[in-house]
């Protein structure tokens, strides 16, 4: 770490730039694809650099592409040696090793024999075998340059003081900035709130933090608690927060205006946020199955934070005793001073659960071995099959085999996943996404359709069995593509939360005993709707394909209960408590939306399906577009930005007939206007006039008595699913880019006699289609 292997990777791009060659650049995550796309714009010209995340897509056809492994993987499965890639730099490949995704960092070492690649880590561990596949692969000769002198020498500390008293100390021994891990985002949040009560900053030193935030939007529902930590000098960056809260914490960082970061251990990957001192507040976490003391490569890799290199002669490296040892160790001081307290003191004892001991050896055992061998972690899935059966080649089933047999397994785990991909393969030639004589895939399919979730399988054949004239066809389509989703937990558990409160209240007001309550309570759950249907259809499923394996649906409700109810995400939010959890939430949504347009062929996109489509996009657009606007002050007038799509288009073009295109383009036009009028109805029906008239290109005094008419003989505005129902929707058309949109008020006594006429044009954007509402008249029929 701080050794220059950034400088050595932008070296790569500028040769490979002016060769008139393409190159890649893949991070592990998504905010270093976003810092590291920002930071390659203002080196080489926003022209020249192009990103793609999985949640967007920006200049995308730059000789310099940006972007995560999971992309690059995905492209070298489609294309193989068609992928124009002739420098590939893959930071922080140790990832290779991940257990969920470290297969993205394994195929292009295997299918991209046409590219030159620098993989680089500061936890590489042995790389004997790396140089030789490399070699092997692009048959050119392969040089492993690494060191274990840093250029910025650590210094570890066991600390057996208090963890307050110690920030303290070491702000006032200047060790700041400190990075302050933590391994959960609630424990992120504790720490960073406790800390308002010490004062680390200089009135001069708030006012700077105060004026680079002036113009910052907190509008969120914890953006306000996110404001009052960077103004005390606290910054907090973890995966729960939106992504404009962490670039902020980040810029202000980098500027040195803060003294402690909170982090949760995802800022040891390579973020960059300069830093003094790492402290970590534990050396044990839960690695997704049980708890466990840090391998040498997580522990090494976060210490490795710290030491600003141009700044510091060395870095801190400080771990904290467990709490309930530092605790102890007050004790005894006190008994010492005073035997008399050793009846009444009573000594912690460590947590029953969650906690695995640690001690000063563990610290220094881990900070001088080294870091763990890197491991295969290939797998064959319906996206690997699919994608490589895309191929332009003459036999794309043996590039398949020829992938299998390429990989980093044993000979016997080769022959598993031969037989996996065997399996896939019929099931996907079975239900005609793939056909055979010549083999190739579904013209009908759209084009950036893709099975890249294990259960994808099983969605396509459960919906086959679905009526798409129900009325809840859409919503049901909804709640089965939820269920082949990982399980947001936080958001299920605050679903669960809500629903005892109001159980509780229920079963109090009935009399019932307090013990009763709480055997009654425990037998809650979140919601599942169709639950019956799906498990049984799951069942039917797994018997038919023993790959199934542990594998287990999962449904829920999270996007299901906002579309039905029409909440905005803020509402949400507020509603479940979930505002350290913003982030998962918007994450979560975001793989919903991907789900629905790249997987749920267009013969199931029925209008109401595209409204819901167009509902969870303005969500996405709108709630963070931070990268996309800072994208844009560098380029002004490059309209090449693709909001959540992790696609480029490729060579293999996939017709679709023209009148079907047009059928298409025409129903997501009208989900668009549907949806951004429910919108305005909603914000209406909550009197905020303010936010209405700025959509409605009016003023919040003019649209409030406007809206008095109605209100004097009506209670209320409904905007329940009945009321967004498209018979309530006239749109006539007065040109190409315009219409009149007449759309019936809907009110709890069933009139229904009032109507609000809307201009809409569609204007010149970034955005596939944007859209401007003008206010017309509010009438009674």
């Amino acid at each position: 770490t701080g050794s220059g292997k950034s400088l050595v990777a932008t070296a790569l791009h500028f040769h490979s730039l002016t060769s008139g060659k393409r190159s890649f650049y893949t991070c592990p995550i998504k905010a270093l694809v976003n810092e590291k796309f920002i930071a390659l714009c203002k080196e080489f010209g926003p022209e020249k650099v192009g990103m793609i995340s999985g949640d967007a897509s920006v200049n995308a056809d730059a000789p310099i592409v940006v972007c995560t492994a999971e992309i690059l993987s995905n492209f070298a499965l489609r294309l193989g040696q068609d992928l124009v890639a002739h420098d590939i730099v893959m930071d922080e490949f140790h990832y290779y090793s991940d257990a969920e995704r470290g297969v993205a960092w394994q195929i292009p070492l295997l299918t991209l024999p046409q590219s030159r690649f620098l993989l680089m880590s500061a936890t590489l561990g042995e790389t004997q075998f790396f140089e030789n596949e490399l070699t092997a692969l692009n048959q050119r000769p392969t040089v492993a340059i690494k060191t274990n002198v840093r250029p910025v020498p650590l210094t570890f500390q066991y600390s057996e003081t208090p963890l307050q008293l110690k920030i303290t100390q070491l702000i006032e021994q200047n060790k700041a900035p400190i990075y302050l891990v933590n391994f959960t985002q609630r424990e992120c949040a504790e720490t960073a709130q406790n800390l308002l009560s010490v004062n680390f900053c200089s009135p001069n030193e708030k006012n700077k933090i105060r004026d680079q935030l002036r113009e910052v939007n907190f509008k969120s529902p914890y953006g306000k608690e996110v404001e009052r930590f960077l103004k005390h000098g606290i910054g907090i960056h973890h995966a729960g927060l939106l992504p404009r809260y962490r670039v902020w914490v980040e810029k202000l960082a980098q500027q040195g205006l803060l003294k402690v970061i909170c982090g949760t251990d995802t800022l040891g990957v390579g973020v960059n946020v300069p830093i003094r001192t790492v402290l970590f507040t534990k050396l044990c976490k839960f690695d997704g199955k049980k708890v466990g003391i840090l391998t040498a490569r997580d522990f090494q890799q976060i210490a490795g934070r710290a030491g600003r290199k141009g700044f510091d002669d060395e870095g801190l490296v400080v771990v904290q005793a467990p709490e309930h040892m530092i605790e102890n160790a007050v004790i005894d001081q006190k008994i010492a001073q005073d035997p008399k307290k050793s009846k009444k003191l009573v000594k912690k004892k460590p947590p029953e659960k969650g906690f695995v001991s640690w001690n000063q050896e563990t610290m220094n055992k881990l900070s001088s071995q080294m870091p763990e061998a890197l491991t295969s972690r290939f797998q064959v899935s319906y996206a690997m099959v699919l994608n490589v059966l895309s191929r332009k080649t003459s036999q794309p089933g043996k590039d398949l085999k020829r992938l299998i047999l390429k990989s980093h397994e044993n000979h016997h785990q080769k022959k598993q996943h031969g037989k996996t991909a065997f399996q896939f393969f019929r099931a996907l030639v079975n239900r005609e996404i793939i056909k055979l004589n010549p083999l190739r895939v579904n013209a009908d399919l759209q084009h950036d359709f893709s099975l890249n979730h294990s259960l994808s399988l099983f969605l396509l054949d459960t919906l086959q069995v679905f009526d798409l004239n129900s009325e809840t066809f859409a919503l049901d389509l909804l709640t089965l593509v939820e269920s082949i989703l990982e399980n947001p937990d936080l958001i299920l558990r605050r679903q669960i939360d809500h629903l005892k409160t109001i159980r509780m209240q229920e079963l109090k007001e009935s009399g019932m005993e307090f013990e009763d309550r709480l055997e009654e309570l425990e037998k809650i759950d979140y919601p599942k709707p169709k639950q019956d249907f799906i498990y049984q259809a799951f069942n039917f499923f797994a018997e038919k394909h023993p790959w199934v394996g542990q594998e287990n649906i999962r449904p829920k409700s999270i996007a299901r209960e906002m579309a039905e109810t029409f909440q905005s995400f803020h509402d949400y939010v507020l509603h479940y408590d979930l505002e350290r959890g913003e982030g998962l939430l918007l994450r979560y949504l975001s793989d919903v939306y991907k789900v629905l347009v790249q997987t749920v062929p267009f013969t199931f996109k029925t209008e109401e399906v595209l409204l819901i489509i167009q509902y969870l996009r303005g969500i996405l657009r709108t709630i963070d577009s931070s990268l996309i606007d800072e994208w844009q002050k560098l380029a002004p007038g490059i309209p090449q930005v693709n909001i959540a799509s992790d696609q480029i288009e490729s060579d293999r073009q996939v017709k679709i007939a023209e009148k079907k295109a047009q059928v298409y383009a025409q129903a997501q036009l009208t989900a668009l206007i549907r949806s951004e009028v429910f919108q305005l109805i909603r914000l209406l029906a909550r009197k905020s006039y303010r936010d209405a008239a700025e959509r409605l290109g009016t003023t919040p005094e003019v649209l409030e008595k406007i809206m008095e008419h109605y209100y004097l003989s009506h209670p209320q505005i409904l905007t329940d699913q009945n009321a967004r129902s498209k018979k309530f929707t006239e749109l006539k058309e007065v040109t190409e880019s315009s219409w009149v949109l007449t759309q019936t008020l809907i009110d709890s006594e069933g009139l229904n006699d009032y109507y609000l006429k809307m201009n809409i044009e569609r204007v010149p954007s970034l955005a596939e289609q944007t859209l401007k509402f003008t206010f017309n008249e509010l009438k009674n029929f």
